[in-house]
């Protein structure tokens, strides 16, 4: 039985500047921000090689060659990986890199190069599958707590509720996504295009996109709070992250 991403290409976004982690990625590429001893976009790899991913291009930007120089010393770890690069002079976006990505002409992952998780690899590609969707964003519930009384008001400007640190949940972007080749006809190579603004072209054009929701770690490294979790978490249990 083949695995969940055997002949499956994925693209990992790592050429952010990180600019939530300043200062250390002034002078130090995100991707390459430590979990333990081990950088965080080596984690996704080893993730991506469990699931049988053996195609990865990289898209970088900001400190490319430290990424490039870090993978030259490491050709030898994932058997018979292709890992490929794809470095941009200027940055084009979440979504407008993608044009730069050669030969994806079959169902693709794409992934941002700052997110520790365990997602099921297989669920997502059998959700992307059964709703037909031009593309599938895995999706987190996410807890956002205000940290003050929040008025509501009605009309006239009178108090008519007042609710103190309310607690609200939201179905948010994991920064995994299963995409359809087609959706890079909705790409002007050279073009800057942010995620977002693809999903809204993408639901304007007409086009099904799906979300998979599930319940599986995930922490944005990009967070200076996710990023302390995610060193906690990697240390107690560096197994459940470290597999080549």
């Amino acid at each position: 039985m083949s695995a969940p991403l055997d002949g499956v290409k994925a693209v990992i976004l790592a050429g952010g500047r990180g600019t939530r982690l300043h200062p250390f990625t002034v002078t130090f590429p995100k991707p390459l921000m430590p979990l333990g001893d081990t950088p965080v976009v080596e984690t996704i790899l080893q993730r991506l090689h469990r699931f049988g991913c053996r195609d990865v291009t990289l898209t970088l930007g900001h400190l490319a060659e430290l990424t490039k120089a870090y993978f030259a010393q490491r050709d030898q770890a994932y058997a018979g990986l292709k890992l490929r690069f794809v470095q941009e002079t200027e940055p084009t976006g979440t979504a407008g890199s993608l044009a730069s990505v050669p030969e994806l002409d079959s169902t693709f992952v794409t992934m941002n190069g700052d997110v520790l998780t365990d997602l099921d690899f297989g669920e997502l590609m059998r959700a992307h599958r059964e709703h037909g969707a031009i593309l599938t964003i895995a999706t987190h519930q996410k807890q956002v707590k205000i940290d003050l009384g929040v008025l509501k008001l009605d009309a006239a400007g009178d108090v008519v509720d007042y609710l103190e640190k309310p607690q609200h949940n939201y179905p948010v972007s994991m920064g995994i996504y299963v995409y359809e080749p087609r959706v890079l006809k909705y790409i002007e190579p050279g073009k800057y295009l942010d995620f977002p603004d693809l999903v809204l072209k993408l639901l304007r054009a007409g086009e099904k996109v799906h979300a998979h929701r599930t319940d599986c770690l995930w922490l944005d490294i990009g967070r200076p709070d996710d990023y302390a979790r995610a060193q906690e978490l990697h240390a107690e249990e560096k197994r459940r992250f470290d597999h080549v």
